[in-house]
């Protein structure tokens, strides 16, 4: 790794703001932890998340299932 690699984000959860096609971040950090797996997900690999409910995803099945799950899902 060389200078220009580094991750300069602080190390940790991140508070976030889930929005339509974005997120704001509310409290700087490395990861949000999903709502179902409770794995962590990178804020830069970070693709799937609930506006309604603020939840992030690891993966579209996921969010599709909690989503189905809630009937949030149009039929």
């Amino acid at each position: 790794m060389n200078r220009m690699d580094r991750d300069f984000r602080p190390a940790g959860l991140a508070e976030v703001e889930y929005l339509d096609g974005e997120y704001r971040t509310l409290r700087p950090g490395s990861f949000v932890i999903c709502a179902v797996t409770g794995t962590h997900i990178p804020l830069d690999a970070l693709r799937y998340w609930s506006v309604d409910l603020q939840e992030g995803y690891a993966t579209a099945e996921i969010a599709l299932k909690r989503l189905q799950d809630m009937d949030l899902t149009p039929v």
